[in-house]
């Protein structure tokens, strides 16, 4: 199994609806992706108290093909592109390996 991570460090300022979130983003990078193997998605919320992060999701994939070819997908344009509809933090992503 491979995982990418996405995740939002905060910064000063920043802004992060975590109901477009979970209610119209993270299904929109479902749908885009499960073409191409995403298994899953579990979005993580900080607790209370500062914290580095305003928020972050794994997603599971079979392989690193499978992440390959979902990002190279025309389709990220738009899961990318609506990224300032609920944030305006940068976010970051990982790979975890097989």
């Amino acid at each position: 199994m491979a995982t990418l991570i996405v995740s939002y460090p905060v910064v000063e300022g920043a802004t992060f609806d975590r109901d477009y979130y979970i209610s119209r983003h993270i299904p929109l990078a479902q749908s885009a992706w499960g073409e191409f193997g995403l298994q899953s998605a579990e979005i993580l919320f900080p607790a209370a108290g500062p914290q580095p992060l305003a928020g972050m999701v794994i997603m599971r994939f079979a392989n690193q093909s499978d992440i390959d070819a979902a990002l190279a997908s025309p389709k990220t344009a738009e899961v990318v592109g609506d990224v300032p509809n609920f944030t305006n933090l940068t976010p970051q992503i990982f790979r975890a390996g097989d």
